[in-house]
């Protein structure tokens, strides 16, 4: 995590966050860090559906199609909350923390989606454990291929 907030610090690279499953956990972690307000502009917890139509505009049709744990459901949730919050990168997590199957995706099941400047790409990742051990493994994960992302993309 360091390593990520020390390269959006770095290349002045604006962030927020659209996280579901992860439930804030992204955020958090952001602003463990002192600075990090220099380049995080905050967060939208989406949990329930009605949330990430209202306020994100994720298309309900996405939702009924792919279900809510999706790769296409992750990048309408980073796309359109970089653009409400006017940032050169969001990243956005929906899935499965448990106990039970959703959407038909195992529990583990995440999707991580990151909009950057005019780029976009997905992460799936299957993690196992706990509840929030799941929770933990997901974002630890996906920073790191966020980060591989984002220096592969340099503006």
């Amino acid at each position: 995590m360091k390593e990520l907030v020390e390269y959006l610090k770095q290349n002045h690279i604006t962030v927020a966050t659209c996280e579901s499953c992860t439930g804030g956990m992204l955020a958090s972690q952001l602003c463990d860090f002192s600075g990090i307000s220099s380049v995080f502009k905050g967060s939208i917890v989406t949990y329930q559906n009605e949330i990430k139509e209202k306020i994100v505009h994720v298309s309900k049709k996405t939702i009924e199609e792919y279900g809510v744990v999706s790769e296409q459901v992750a990048l309408e949730m980073a796309k359109n909350t970089k653009e409400l919050m006017e940032v050169d990168l969001c990243i956005s997590y929906t899935g499965n923390a448990g106990p039970d199957v959703c959407d038909y995706k195992p529990v583990g099941t995440f999707f991580c989606g990151v909009a950057f400047h005019e780029k976009t790409c997905c992460f799936e990742l299957h993690m196992s454990g706990r509840r929030n051990e799941i929770r933990k493994q997901t974002i630890e994960e996906s920073v790191k291929a966020i980060l591989a992302f984002l220096k592969k993309n340099e503006m």
